[in-house]
């Protein structure tokens, strides 16, 4: 069989794999316990239902506009002015069927073959991958120091005459971390004074803790929006707990969304209008469910790394948004693939490996289950890494016992 270069290079998506396992296990009865999620539990808000049932009750459910309803786009455009401060217009706006598309159609109309595209590492899973999609060059940019923090230096010394954009998670998936004022305000003026495309993937930007305001990147754009290469990407799935209605939307300058346009409509054609009807009355209707689950998730996070201080030998970062923890295990296991696989083995917990995300020795692991999935999950993991615990484990009615050298 004859396989494109491309699709040779393109490996599976780690974190969806792993909801397919998690399904498959839990079908068969198993006890196990899904730490490696990226979907909130909590329940679509009310607003949106309604919408969409009352669309729905119509039967005239038809095709959409390829870069989205009117009333779609006037949504995201208030919304845009309510978080951003920043008045656009309809040919601002693409929506689509999720965030992760919205990038995907960005980068294909910037992106030429060998063209390098720079990120922060750790990074959120599909960067790399989607880079490669378009024959371009992922370029996963460590800080110097070791931490979760690049400084516009690190960004600096991997710019080349071959780089075209530069992509900026804040806050961060997987490490949870919010980048400081400073350093938007640094890599947006940079871009503009080098002519790089910037994406800002700000999906979980209501999703904060502990006070932490997220910067806002047009705070610090001193172009026209129109001659600006900024690119906003947003979308329902993450504050609204919205992962299943896939719409996520771009706002940037208007030659470049109807590029995005032409791309969107040859791709998948407009995202469903049923969907856009229901995140039209998410945008529109009672916020208070974002301000509910941001205290859920802080509560969460609480919960969880109490749980993991109890494991010596771990470098825990706590998490300032998002709800992901990026926890150093290397003091256990070197290879984080290993150990996932043997924590889903031995004790059925999920995790992700630190190395999908371009940081071995680590695991990511969620805060967005139960409590009782958190404590029951972190148990389990005690369990298999430290020697010093307990001698047998429950799991639901199977008994383990600790194997002695």
């Amino acid at each position: 069989m004859s396989i494109s270069l491309i699709g040779k290079s393109i490996g599976e998506s780690a974190t969806l794999k792993l909801n397919e396992t998690f399904a498959i296990l839990k079908a068969k009865g198993e006890n196990v316990i899904h730490l490696g999620g990226g979907e909130p539990k909590s329940r679509a808000p009310f607003d949106a239902i309604t919408t969409v049932a009352g669309f729905l009750n119509s039967g005239e459910i038809r095709y959409a506009p390829v870069d989205g309803t009117i009333e779609m786009k006037q949504a995201i455009i208030r919304y845009t002015l309510d978080n951003y401060k920043v008045k656009v217009e309809p040919e601002n706006v693409i929506a689509s069927s999720g965030a992760k598309q919205a990038i995907m159609v960005a980068m294909q109309a910037i992106l030429n073959p060998q063209d390098e595209v720079i990120f922060p590492a750790p990074y959120y899973v599909s960067y790399a991958d989607m880079t490669k999609l378009c024959g371009a060059i992922p370029i996963p940019v460590r800080a110097e120091d070791g931490t979760f923090y690049p400084t516009l230096a690190d960004i600096e010394r991997n710019v080349t005459s071959y780089t075209k954009l530069i992509i900026i998670n804040n806050p961060n998936n997987p490490t949870g971390v919010v980048y400081s004022s400073a350093f938007i305000s640094d890599i947006v003026k940079f871009c503009e004074k080098k002519g790089i495309y910037l994406i800002m993937d700000e999906i979980y930007h209501k999703l904060v803790f502990d006070g932490i305001k997220v910067a806002n990147p047009y705070d610090f754009v001193t172009k026209d929006f129109e001659t600006s290469k900024l690119i906003l990407i947003n979308g329902v799935s993450k504050v609204y707990a919205m992962t299943g209605f896939r719409i996520g939307w771009a706002v940037a300058n208007k030659k470049l969304i109807k590029v995005m346009s032409n791309i969107q409509g040859h791709q998948t054609s407009g995202p469903s209008i049923l969907l856009q009807k229901a995140a039209v009355g998410a945008l529109n209707g009672i916020q208070s469910p974002i301000e509910s689950l941001r205290c859920t998730l802080e509560n969460n996070r609480n919960v969880l790394i109490e749980q993991l201080k109890t494991i010596d030998g771990l470098k825990i970062q706590i998490p300032q948004a998002t709800f992901y923890s990026f926890i150093d295990f290397s003091a256990y296991f070197k290879d984080s693939t290993q150990l996932s696989k043997l924590l889903l083995d031995k004790v059925r917990v999920l995790t992700v490996p630190g190395i999908e995300f371009g940081a071995e020795g680590f695991l990511r692991i969620s805060f967005c289950g139960s409590i009782k999935d958190i404590t029951e999950g972190i148990s389990r993991i005690k369990w298999v890494i430290d020697p010093n615990s307990a001698n047998e484990l429950f799991i639901g009615q199977r008994k383990l016992v600790r194997e002695r050298n």
